[in-house]
């Protein structure tokens, strides 16, 4: 493969404005096509962004032969959809978080991107973060000893609109899937993805969808994870990873932060900043690209098995708190 890799962008809403300015800071990426439902709006984002190519629907964009990979942007309950449309005309893709609605939705994407022989990744861009990756370097060696406790929380505090997003059920709307998924996904990181117990609390608002939650979780090992997210309640939106002989502590914003705290009993603390080159989503964007020079289908910081594993542990959540959309 080509060391340069043209991307198509399937969407055109502010994440994939966001994803747009992040390929500038990407090696090796040409940012070379976008898909819209509209000629109108594909038209508007590609002179936004200096694109080439623009296509009046996501089909059109699945199908252009001189597009190596898709980014998929559209609201959560298309993601399987443009994605399988993507994979079966033969591209790559990186698929906006929540990676789909349920486990069940996610299933037939990864076996679609399995049976093509084809990549395919959450876009879970937190991983690839500067700060993450030296929570993973610290982790790796051992310097907070055994994890045993990861605490962590995103929330903020928007106005009713039950047309928006972020209350419509029709849109999967709700904290857990909007922003819960980043604590949960740094917990299944730290710890693992096959908890042993999960016990979770709701607020479920006038449309019917989490207005904030709590998610904790145990594992076979006696570690314990706390998480909580909302949409109509302010949060620090720190995470903290306690181990037996230290702990790390991700400065809030942790999701997208760039300093991080290290602990080491009996020791000073050591506090780095870990600046963004880019805006930060170009980092997933550079991971993605590596792996399909490198022939891989699938990543090893985002695993679609791990992918499945939080997926089931979001919809393990919203069955205790009898939260279904209604595209379930």
């Amino acid at each position: 493969m080509s060391n340069m890799i043209r991307w198509g962008i399937l969407g055109t809403g502010s994440i994939a404005h966001k994803f747009a300015e992040g390929l500038q800071s990407a090696e090796g990426a040409v940012l070379y096509a976008v898909g819209s439902r509209s000629r109108e709006k594909a038209d508007s984002f590609a002179d936004d962004h200096n694109i080439p190519r623009r296509h009046a629907s996501y089909a059109s964009l699945a199908e252009d032969p001189d597009v190596d990979v898709i980014y998929v942007a559209t609201p959560h309950p298309m993601h399987r959809e443009n994605t399988i449309c993507c994979l079966e005309s033969g591209k790559a893709v990186l698929c906006e978080k929540p990676f789909a609605i349920n486990r069940r939705e996610a299933e037939t994407m990864v076996a679609c991107a399995r049976a093509q022989g084809l990549f395919l990744m959450e876009a879970m861009w937190t991983r690839f973060l500067p700060t993450l990756v030296k929570t993973r370097e610290w982790l790796a060696a051992g310097v907070i000893g055994e994890p045993r406790m990861v605490r962590a929380s995103f929330g903020f505090r928007a106005a009713f609109d039950a047309t928006s997003r972020l209350f419509a059920p029709e849109l999967g709307g709700g904290g857990l899937l909007d922003v819960g998924i980043y604590p949960i996904s740094l917990a299944a990181m730290v710890l693992g993805t096959t908890p042993e117990y999960i016990a979770s609390l709701a607020t479920l608002g006038e449309s019917g969808i989490d207005e904030q939650n709590v998610v904790s979780m145990r594992y076979p090992n006696g570690a314990i994870a706390n998480t909580a997210s909302a949409v109509r309640t302010n949060m620090s939106q720190h995470a903290h990873i306690i181990g037996t002989e230290g702990s790390i502590y991700l400065h809030s914003p942790f999701w997208c932060g760039t300093t991080v705290t290290l602990s080491i009993n009996d020791r000073d603390p050591e506090t780095l900043e870990l600046p963004m080159h880019g805006n930060g989503y170009n980092y997933e964007a550079e991971a993605v690209m590596d792996c399909m020079r490198a022939g891989k289908t699938e990543c090893d910081v985002m695993s679609l098995n791990d992918t499945l594993a939080i997926m089931d542990i979001l919809d393990q959540a919203r069955a205790q708190w009898g939260l279904t959309y209604p595209m379930e």
